[in-house]
């Protein structure tokens, strides 16, 4: 079976690596690069609307900090991450319906091996830019809970964010098997975390409860609901959730700006409330959809 593109206009973009821009299928990094070598890089995924970068500033201080907790040497500096992201949308002609994977790799290595002592070119930088739209149905989508544990920070800090994304991979593969979109991820105490791409959010009696970012990430869009709701004046807080707090929620939704707000209708073969998306989460995507349409850095022209 040949390989299908989501969007057929992806075929033929230009990817931007270190400032140059190449073909798709011609864009390759080392296999010196850490990236490969050991997952040693930080990303963001940053979204595109009317010809606005959406939280651009936002995206390059999570970076930035991710970075530094890396300890990477050499990192661009934020008005070259800028530059380089605005030339690869001006490239692709990409003002809205896009998606930008952004990437810092620690670079390419003088010899493979775990030590940073190797790394002596500097950083490696990416700007993926895809025609995408959000990835999950506007509708609902169903979830299962992953027998996969959230690395807590005890073991590694959930506010890199990096790019060793093995457990998530390993929940994913099991909301896969099991037919759904996605898989809830608890923490080691067996509370709910998140799920393997999204942070998650419960509505019950019109209070709205979301997991704390301990073993978590501190999602982008997941500040944006929280702000918000604080606008509107409506209940919400940060608290541990337990499995059955989970199963009796009126509603509950995901963010993540992959997606953006997505109703939750059936976690573990439960319905979700009454199984179809609540006034309160209909709401928060309006207020969203609003948010979207007059917050970000406008595209240079040139």
């Amino acid at each position: 079976m040949s390989p299908q593109l989501p969007d057929s206009r992806n075929e033929n973009i230009l990817i931007n690596i270190d400032g140059n821009l190449y073909p798709r299928d011609e864009a390759k990094i080392s296999v010196f690069d850490s990236a490969v070598q050991g997952g040693d890089a930080v990303w963001e995924g940053i979204r595109i609307y009317n010809a606005k970068v959406f939280m651009l500033e936002e995206h390059l201080d999570r970076m930035m900090d991710s970075a530094k907790a890396m300890a990477f040497a050499r990192i661009p500096t934020r008005e070259y991450i800028k530059e380089q992201i605005f030339r690869t949308l001006r490239a692709n002609s990409m003002f809205d319906e896009s998606h930008i994977r952004l990437t810092l790799t620690r670079g390419k290595k003088v010899s493979s091996g775990m030590s940073p002592h190797f790394n002596q070119y500097g950083c490696t930088l990416i700007v993926l830019a895809e025609w995408k739209k959000p990835v999950y149905n506007v509708n609902g989508i169903a979830l299962i809970t992953s027998s996969i544990r959230r690395n807590p920070p005890q073991c590694i800090d959930s506010k890199i964010h990096h790019n060793n994304l093995i457990n998530n991979i390993l929940a994913k593969i099991e909301a896969n098997l099991a037919g759904v979109e996605d898989a809830v991820m608890l923490d080691l105490d067996g509370f709910v975390s998140e799920t393997n791409a999204t942070n998650i959010f419960f509505v019950k009696n019109g209070e709205i409860k979301t997991p704390f970012a301990d073993s978590c990430l501190s999602g982008i869009t997941r500040g944006n609901v929280i702000k918000i709701a604080k606008e509107h004046q409506v209940n919400i807080s940060e608290k541990r959730i337990s499995i059955s707090e989970m199963y009796s929620a009126d509603e509950a939704f995901v963010t993540g700006s992959m997606g953006e707000l997505t109703p939750v209708l059936n976690i573990d073969g439960r319905s979700i409330g009454d199984g179809t998306t609540g006034n309160t989460t209909l709401k928060f995507i309006a207020w969203y959809k609003k948010m979207t349409e007059n917050v970000g850095i406008q595209i240079p022209s040139s």
